[in-house]
């Protein structure tokens, strides 16, 4: 059965402690396999586990700077299993 995906989207500006403040949560939380995000409107909670698939991109040009981080992970039900490829 298909699930409805699910969203949370929060966008402010914040100063450098506040944005360092907000990372170590995120990996205190991927560290104990629970986030929970919530502002006013709405409240998010995802599970991480398993092998997490990070991907870094960073850019600058002449008005703006630019880091992306974007972590993913698959439920464990719908990881492939590891099979073993023989070839003759």
């Amino acid at each position: 059965m298909l699930q409805s995906k699910n969203t949370f989207r929060h966008e402010s500006l914040q100063d450098n402690k506040s944005i360092q403040d907000i990372l170590k949560a995120i990996t205190k939380g991927i560290g104990k396999g629970k986030l929970v995000f919530s502002d006013d409107n709405d409240s998010f909670e995802i599970h991480p586990e398993g092998l997490l698939q990070l991907k870094v991109t960073a850019s600058e040009d002449e008005s703006r700077h630019r880091l992306d981080l974007r972590i993913s992970w698959q439920p464990k039900e719908r990881v492939l299993e590891e099979k073993n490829l023989k070839v003759e």
